[in-house]
């Protein structure tokens, strides 16, 4: 384990080919010499087989998490924007590789080679710049095309949606007014906070106004449009109950601008939680709400963002009307997959639709009972949105933590109507995607929007031989709409050494993306294999890895020692969790919707937040001094000490774990004197123990996507099991195995492929 510091962090160059990143664990500064960041790739391996056989007899995964938009430190440079104006960027003529530090200039600087194809293709002349003596354009270190291995082009009008350049997107905000919805608390938080946020909205310039517009639908099983035009005194409501045929029933002073329309925005958002205080509709349709926000788009001619906040299963009449389909008869069953799989195909094809727009949805679910998540969260999966659920909503205990989520949510950078392609050197193709996005071909992964959070996971498979002396190459091109209304290119080149020696590949392992990548394989194949196959498949495949390395690349030894490779001491420990997550082995009182939740949350998960939502971090707070955080230590009930304070992360959730005997420190009956259980926040006392804690958790919320909820559990109470599921390496209540009984049966499968 290795200590965290919140000042220091190590220095990482990326120009060196084929070199193994710092761990997602670590504080690192990125200086970026040609390849990307690993903020914006992580690849499973950085020195890959230079055969399919040799590939398949090693079973390491080839694969490669992209996070396109990633969010970088203020140390760190984001991006630099080429514009090569009206003529665009320059592109291999034959594979269409964009302009990169892998092409080689021939021919005095006329021409280029394409390190991805061979193909030679001309220089325009405004392009041209003589070599040096090395053979580099003497302009290389001033492109950041040709030195650096991420940047973004200005796109031309012929990168755009019937060569016309993009409207700036749009934001529409659709409100649950049903009577569960009203009674939680939820419509009222939303109304009060949407006029706060609306200051907030996405922007280039910090300085400069956002120019996305906005737009407001409330909703039971009927539709409640606003007008909030600027020259109106009040808003103006119009109402659509006819749902089987949903159309738009206003088009000026729907979608408008903030600052023109402010007072009028205001007072709508000040009426809402009064005029459907008295609902007893207890009926909502959400089909239909996606529906409206499409038609709102598309009568725009604009790409856009659709907030819900839904709290129930749709049963009103109407088009996506859902049936409460839980069933926990079919757990362990082979009919269970049936529960991860959308009830019927109108979302699927309403994806299609919300993509083809650039209508991306984010879903805000506020149930108390079961909702269906595998279909109500099928759109927002598909467009490259987000869920966010909150179960048994309580607006003093959970408005914290939805508010921190809804915030993030509006604010985050983010890009519409985005396609990505991944582009390799010949010998090496993609041929599998996994995160939240939509396809339909081969090739191209379709977003509506694509935030700062996603990533898209790529596995690669080899349809030729690779060489040792040029490597493999990888290039990520996304094509997006920012905020602003302009098209771009982001560009993200990886060049990965290439082996014939299995130890090699071994050598140059990342353990935290394989089981990134492990766990998506794992959770998407629950759609159509039986929960028990796919676990078999897991053990299986990572007994097959350690097993070749054994035979191909360890020195001799007795047959009763466990040998592992240097980098993957740890694979056995994670792909353990792995196998006892939520997911794949449910306790009784995981639900379905948890469950369905969890699989498309991880979907889309970059390397640091799987590394921890699948062994969370668990450190020991007795000794808190000023300048790093404590060593963290291993995750179970054994290492916790009764005179003990200890933080748990699991990157959804924050537990403060204290030991029985721990409230004879002052500092810490002092805290605990001033906290309730499952508190959310701590109170700010005037000691160093109080103040420094409160950094470390601001620290850790800081890191995640989602605000993570703080539990304060004393030892011995009841809600130390929700805590103690959390111990990883400990026998799980569902009948998970521990860590040392795990490691014991991935021996003897081993020892088994070896006999």
């Amino acid at each position: 384990m290795l200590i965290l510091r919140f000042l220091t962090s190590e220095p990482f160059t990326t120009g060196v080919k084929g070199q193994t990143p710092p761990l997602v664990t670590t504080n690192f500064q990125v200086k970026d010499q040609g390849n990307a960041s690993p903020r914006f790739v992580r690849c499973t391996a950085y020195n890959i087989p230079c055969t399919a056989d040799m590939a398949k007899q090693s079973q390491v995964p080839l694969a490669a998490v992209i996070k396109p938009l990633a969010m970088l430190p203020p140390d760190e440079t984001r991006p630099y924007m080429v514009d090569h104006g009206e003529a665009g960027p320059i592109r291999c003529n034959r594979c269409k590789a964009y302009m990169c530090p892998y092409m080689q200039f021939i021919e005095g600087g006329r021409r280029f080679q394409c390190g991805f194809c061979s193909c030679v293709t001309d220089v325009p002349p405004h392009y041209f710049q003589h070599l040096d003596h090395t053979g580099k354009r003497v302009d290389c270190c001033d492109r950041p095309e040709l030195s650096l291995g991420s940047y973004e082009f200005v796109a031309t009008v012929d990168y755009c949606k019937n060569n016309k350049l993009p409207q700036p997107p749009s934001f529409i905000f659709f409100i649950d007014v049903s009577y569960n919805a009203v009674k939680s608390g939820m419509v009222n938080i939303v109304c009060q906070e949407l006029k706060t946020l609306l200051d907030y909205l996405p922007r280039e310039n910090p300085e400069a106004d956002s120019v996305v517009r906005v737009g407001f639908v409330t909703y039971n099983k009927v539709l409640h449009f606003y007008n909030v035009k600027s020259s109106l005194a009040q808003p103006q409501m119009m109402v659509v109950s006819d749902v089987s045929d949903m159309f738009l029933p206003l088009l000026d002073g729907f979608l408008v601008n903030v600052n023109d329309s402010r007072m009028v925005i205001e007072s709508l958002l000040d009426q809402i939680p009064e005029m459907f205080a008295d609902t007893r509709e207890t009926e909502t349709v959400f089909g239909p709400v996606i529906q409206a926000g499409l038609e709102a788009l598309k009568a725009a001619d604009c790409a856009g963002k659709l907030f819900l906040f839904h709290s129930s299963l749709p049963i009103a009449e109407a088009p996506g009307k859902l049936k409460n389909r839980e069933d926990k008869k079919l757990v362990g069953t082979d009919k269970e997959k049936s529960l991860f799989q959308p009830q019927s195909g109108f979302y699927s094809n309403l994806s299609k639709e919300c993509v083809a727009q650039g209508c991306c949805v984010d879903l805000f679910l506020f149930p108390n009972q079961y909702v269906d998540v595998a279909t109500l969260g099928v759109v927002p999966v598909s467009t490259g949105g987000s869920v966010y659920k909150y179960t048994y909503f309580q607006a003093e205990m959970d408005r914290e933590r939805f508010l921190n989520d809804l915030r993030r949510d509006v604010q985050k950078p983010m890009g519409f109507d985005a396609v990505m392609r991944v582009r390799t050197s010949t010998g090496i193709r993609a041929t599998d995607f996994f995160g939240s996005f939509f396809m339909s071909n081969t090739t191209d992964v379709e977003l509506a929007g694509l935030d700062c959070d996603k990533t898209v996971t790529v596995e690669f498979r080899h349809d030729d031989k690779l060489s040792e002396d040029t490597g493999a190459l990888m290039q990520c091109a996304v094509l997006y709409t920012s905020c602003s209304g302009q098209r771009r290119l982001r560009v993200h080149n990886m060049a990965v050494n290439c082996c014939s020696q299995l130890a090699d590949l071994y050598r140059n392992c990342e353990t935290d993306t394989i089981i990134n990548f492990f766990s998506k394989y794992a959770y998407r194949s629950l759609l159509n294999t039986p929960t028990k196959t796919v676990r078999d498949t897991l053990v299986n495949q990572c007994a097959q890895i350690l097993a070749c390395y054994r035979k191909n690349c360890a020195s001799p030894s007795s047959a009763g020692q466990l040998i592992l490779p240097e980098c993957m001491k740890l694979l056995p420990v994670y792909l353990n969790c792995v196998l006892k997550s939520d997911v794949l082995q449910p306790g009784a009182d995981v639900s379905v919707d948890d469950r369905a939740y969890l699989r498309q949350l991880l979907s889309c998960m970059d390397v640091s937040e799987s590394h921890v939502f699948f062994y969370p971090r668990l450190l020991p707070l007795v000794k808190l001094d000023g300048g790093s955080l404590p060593m963290a230590v291993r995750n179970s009930e054994e290492r916790l000490s009764k005179g003990g304070v200890y933080l748990l992360e699991t990157g959804l959730y924050l537990f403060l774990w204290v030991g029985a005997n721990a409230q004879q420190d002052v500092c810490v009956s002092n805290l605990l004197n001033a906290c309730v259980a499952f508190q959310t926040s701590l109170p700010e006392l005037d000691n160093p123990f109080s103040q420094r804690l409160r950094e470390i958790i601001d620290s850790f919320r800081s890191q995640r996507s989602r605000y993570m909820k703080l539990m304060v559990v004393k030892q011995e109470d009841k809600a130390e099991l929700i805590f103690k599921h959390f111990l990883c390496e400990d026998k799980s209540a569902s009948g998970g195995a521990s860590y040392v009984d795990f490691l014991c049966h991935m021996h003897k499968e081993i020892r088994q492929l070896l006999s």
